[in-house]
């Protein structure tokens, strides 16, 4: 199965938060799974109880959904986190912020994780001056990300980076908006990942 590209405000209402918390349509006004806070469809007012697998399922899709990842990758990142040091599901978050599609988003030469992964795939990203086209391509501290001289007039670009400005850079990077650049400073921290999210649930789900 293909990465999802259907209606994405459906997917935030189904899972009950807004996994879109950091873009340019969520910050323009009250988001939608604040004015509509049931899942969507003819039954989605009706009451229903959630099973516990329900909830560790949901915060799975939670993350999958917000930072654009198969099931496939999803659980290759989960084994690295198995194998890093220290906890699991920190582990997993700190890998999936890594990515450089997000780093993209983050900086904000990207003004969502789809358009960041675009810029990627398209060869417009530089990583240490050199073009790297994978949107999963795990970034480290030092490592400079900028965006390619020749696309540095995209209006979209710009637009990226006065949203992410607006919205805040995380500590853990540093971006020269002028010289459309960043830098990452350190590893990711937990405290800064955009999206709530109990992963002690996904941990327990993988470990059964």
């Amino acid at each position: 199965m293909g990465r999802y590209t259907g209606p994405k405000w459906r997917i935030a209402r189904r899972l009950g938060v807004n996994i879109y918390v950091g873009e340019e349509k969520s910050q323009k006004g009250k988001a939608i799974t604040d004015r509509r806070p049931y899942p969507p469809g003819q039954h989605g007012r009706s009451r229903r109880k959630i099973s516990y697998y329900a909830r560790q399922l949901m915060e799975k899709q939670k993350v999958k959904y917000y930072y654009g990842v198969r099931e496939r990758q999803f659980r290759r990142f989960y084994e690295m986190a198995e194998r890093m040091r220290g906890q699991t599901g920190e582990n997993l978050l700190k890998l999936l912020e890594s990515r450089l599609d997000n780093v993209v988003y983050r900086l904000g030469f990207g003004k969502s994780h789809r358009h960041a992964r675009q810029l990627v795939v398209h060869g417009h990203i530089l990583v240490n001056g050199q073009k790297v086209d994978r949107p999963s391509y795990l970034v480290k501290p030092g490592d400079v990300i900028e965006v390619k001289e020749k696309s540095r007039d995209i209006p979209q670009i710009k637009e990226g980076i006065e949203l992410a400005q607006r919205r805040g850079i995380p500590s853990w990077l540093e971006l020269d908006a002028e010289n459309f650049k960043g830098v990452v400073k350190a590893e990711p921290t937990r405290d800064e990942v955009e999206i709530p999210v109990q992963e002690h649930l996904i941990v327990e789900l993988y470990s059964k």
